[in-house]
């Protein structure tokens, strides 16, 4: 099962939950919900949650609500799963920050993604990353690399180089691609743990060395994610390839749109009300909720 580089350990655990910030009917933080949920996946086969992430809002929340947030999500967890931070911002100084806060607050590592927007070069990405790394040496880090919404891509060169930071240990590829899992096990070697970060892309790229997932099916689908991931790594290909084809429609229809409209829709149908996500963003349309519903109804979730 295991390629010449070898499987590379899983830090945070394989099935990770990137999960969604409840909000309440003013649209304020549900600190509360946030907790129930967090304890719920936990049940439903996370070894991690990931808060603060892309799909927590985290562009929309303050720093005051993504601290209390890891707060109140490490209380109700304790030891029974990981939990990471979402800590990236296009602001180096602005990440050391959160970075440090997250370490302060008992976080297992942090998710930090590409810096947005203003699209440094290679070597500024290098210097982004180490300085992070630097800066709170103790925790451990999962770099973040999704070009769809950052405008740039931190390349498997760039992170080979990184890799003489001891803390930098993951990497969530959501490039879309599975030659980016590929090329960086090839260049950073089977020390650094690339988790997928397509839910639809999660059994190929196990094929090829992935260790893991920050899912947002999990939500939903948590048991069967976990599942075929146990399945594959014990050398059942075909019960790993039947859930992955069992769970498509699925993935496909909660990246219908722009995520989480549509996770948050989800959960809603299957007896979480988390609310709708903030503005600019807006609640899942009539149409596309059907289709959902209609999924979930065939996969026996409502």
């Amino acid at each position: 099962m295991s390629s010449i580089l070898s499987l590379s350990p899983a830090p945070f655990g394989r099935l990770l939950t990137a999960m969604v910030t409840p909000f309440d009917s003013d649209g304020r933080v549900d600190f509360g919900l946030a907790a129930r949920l967090s304890k719920h996946l936990v049940q439903e086969g996370s070894d991690g949650i990931v808060v603060c992430g892309t799909t927590g809002e985290s562009p929309t929340l303050s720093w005051e609500e993504q601290n209390k947030l890891l707060e109140t999500v490490r209380n109700a967890v304790g030891s029974s799963a990981k939990v990471l931070a979402g800590t990236g911002s296009n602001s180096t100084a602005e990440a050391v920050e959160a970075t440090l806060e997250a370490a302060g607050a008992g976080a297992d590592g942090a998710l930090v993604v590409v810096p947005y927007y203003n699209k440094p070069p290679q070597e500024g990405l290098e210097s982004h990353f180490r300085t992070i790394a630097a800066a709170a040496p103790s925790l451990p880090l999962m770099l973040y690399n999704i070009p769809s919404r950052t405008g740039c891509s931190l390349s498997p060169s760039t992170m080979a180089r990184l890799m003489d930071c001891a803390n930098v240990v993951a990497f969530k590829a959501a490039s879309g691609t599975t030659d980016e899992v590929t090329q960086l096990r090839m260049q950073c070697g089977s020390r650094l743990a690339v988790y997928s970060g397509d839910d639809g892309l999660l059994l190929p790229m196990l094929s090829v060395g992935a260790v893991g997932v920050v899912s947002v099916a999990s939500h939903i689908v948590g048991r069967r994610l976990k599942a075929m991931i146990e399945a594959y790594l014990s050398g059942n290909g075909e019960v790993a390839l039947n859930y992955h084809e069992q769970m498509q429609p699925l993935f496909k229809s909660l990246f219908a749109t722009t995520n989480p409209i549509p996770v948050k829709a989800a959960l809603e149908l299957c007896g979480w009300p988390v609310g709708p996500p903030r503005s600019p963003l807006l609640p899942l349309s009539i149409e596309m909720k059907e289709e959902l519903s209609n999924i979930l109804k065939l996969l026996g979730q409502i």
